[in-house]
């Protein structure tokens, strides 16, 4: 386990961009992973729909106080809903991604300054957007 822990840091050190934009990747892909088998996609894609129909309701009733108020008070009620369906997922993976940006920052703080976070956080919006296309995630 050690000699794997020092190979792994190597690599890390000597490739520091390309490192961190594949652990991006991997983290990525098992967070979204986790997501999709813990929420139901299909309620998430019809509140979606509906959200989407609601706006183009509301785009349309400008002159209608009344009824904008009706329409976005559904509104919100559709975010919560969509919201505490999001909680779930992240309950279970809070704990073990804080634990490896606590290892990811003892790595690459002092190879790379605060900048390894920016590298990070573009390759994992980077990545979300395409495996959520692939896996047909609401």
């Amino acid at each position: 386990m050690i000699c794997r822990e020092m190979v792994i840091t190597e690599i890390i050190e000597a490739y520091p961009i390309p490192s961190i934009i594949v652990i991006g990747a991997l983290v990525t892909f098992i967070s979204t992973l986790i997501t999709k088998w813990l929420t139901n996609q299909e309620h998430l894609k019809s509140l979606k729909a509906r959200q989407k129909e609601l706006q183009k309701e509301l785009k349309g009733c400008k002159d209608d106080e009344c009824k904008m108020k009706e329409l976005q008070a559904e509104m919100m009620q559709i975010a919560g809903t969509m919201m505490k369906s999001s909680f779930k997922p992240m309950f279970i993976t809070i704990i073990p991604f804080l634990l490896l940006f606590a290892w990811l920052r003892s790595i690459y703080t002092p190879i790379m300054g605060f900048g390894w976070f920016w590298w990070y956080l573009g390759a994992s919006i980077i990545f979300s957007i395409v495996m959520r296309k692939v896996l047909k995630m609401a």
